[in-house]
């Protein structure tokens, strides 16, 4: 009975030094970042209800970032009016685009996107790709401003799961959201540099603002902007993550592949 006590004891020892203080750091890491170490990564609706989680990232100053946005094909979206909102209704309704509809407002640290950008799939907007921005960091690591942005792909137009609104539902798959973006900024020449920091971390089955389902690694990847708009000839440098990183993308994948993801 003494042997079974302590060996109880040392498995629950163990298990609280692994659960609580071993895997959170195994899977946090700021090194590329570290200002952003402090910072929520999800956003929030008007009603307060957890958002889109933060998947990308930006280094820039505005002036960088619109430009960048418009040499890959990005938009600027529309501010919600009542002439936009109709514009945006006749665009689903009769299958007619509308490149630059406006998008729902969410929140970050207590204020609505500083930009938001879009970019059409088909010819109507119920089904878009677009991303919202907020300014988090005045001067990063490279001395320069540094942005999060939440990127989603809008799937069709429905009722929300919350709160019975209209509303745009989104493709739980996050991370294809994100590469589509990354791609488009690389393959304009507006990235010099791109690297991981830590985001909402492996999300299996998350729920946004609308009650839609969600899945991630977890990453947000963070892009070096060129600056003045000069185009940088040949691919991004990839600043690499550390190994324990590395290592947990190759589990999360694994597990996102078994599962079907």
């Amino acid at each position: 009975m003494r042997r079974a006590a302590t060996l109880t004891l040392v498995l629950l020892i163990g298990y609280a030094l692994l659960a609580y203080l071993v895997l959170p750091g195994f899977w946090t890491h700021y090194e590329h970042q570290r200002g952003l170490a402090n910072l929520p990564m999800v956003t929030r609706t008007a009603q307060d209800i957890p958002g889109d989680p933060m998947n990308v990232g930006l280094i820039g100053d505005i002036k960088d970032v619109v430009c960048a946005m418009h040499a890959a094909g990005w938009y600027p979206a529309d501010p919600i009016t009542l002439k936009s909102s109709i514009a945006i209704v006749g665009s689903v309704l009769l299958d007619r685009p509308y490149k630059d509809a406006p998008v729902s407002n969410l929140y970050y640290l207590g204020r609505r996107e500083d930009l938001a950008f879009e970019k059409a799939i088909g010819a109507s907007a119920d089904r878009r790709n677009h991303v919202r921005y907020w300014k988090v960091l005045d001067k990063g690591e490279e001395g320069r401003p540094v942005w999060l942005g939440a990127a989603t792909q809008d799937r069709g137009v429905g009722i929300s799961r919350y709160t019975a609104a209209v509303t745009h539902h989104i493709s739980p798959d996050l991370d294809a959201e994100r590469l589509v973006l990354a791609t488009d900024l690389e393959n304009a020449g507006m990235v010099e540099a791109k690297y991981q920091v830590t985001g909402i971390g492996p999300t299996i089955a998350g729920r946004n603002g609308e009650g839609d389902l969600y899945y991630t690694d977890g990453e947000i990847w963070v892009l070096r902007l060129v600056e003045a708009c000069k185009k940088r000839e040949g691919p991004a440098v990839t600043i690499p993550s550390p190994p324990a990183t590395e290592l947990k993308d190759q589990i999360w994948h694994a597990i996102a592949n078994a599962m079907g993801k």
